[in-house]
């Protein structure tokens, strides 16, 4: 449950998965079309305009998660549940361990595609 050495954090994304994605599928496009079409570029406009509504109140972050996320998390708003050191991509877990609890990250770059993060715990 990711408490090794007793650290652990809690956080919730939307990923936009692109054509540099590891998987280029997801459960919003089993086959991948509109991924494979998507440049990082791309991805990280649409996460930009998540984000801003989010910012100005427009928006709840599990709201856009759980309609736009790639990630099957979304079923969840987006929620990744506890993880300690080393259980995510590094690039991931050094965003979460960056953020106060409520903030919202900038955009994150994975394999996995592109993140945005709200650290929860």
């Amino acid at each position: 449950n990711g408490s090794s050495l007793g650290m652990a954090w809690r956080a919730s994304h939307i990923l936009v998965k692109h054509e540099e994605s590891r998987r280029c599928s997801s459960w919003k496009d089993v086959e991948g079309v509109k991924i494979r079409a998507r440049s990082k570029e791309q991805a990280d406009e649409i996460l930009r305009g998540y984000r801003a509504k989010i910012l100005a109140g427009e928006a709840k972050f599990a709201d856009i998660a759980r309609t736009e996320s790639d990630c099957g998390s979304a079923a969840q708003g987006g929620d990744l549940g506890n993880f300690g050191p080393n259980e995510m991509q590094l690039p991931f877990e050094n965003a979460v361990k960056s953020l106060k609890v409520g903030e919202v990250s900038d955009i994150v770059h994975t394999d996995s595609g592109s993140h945005i993060i709200v650290r929860t715990q």
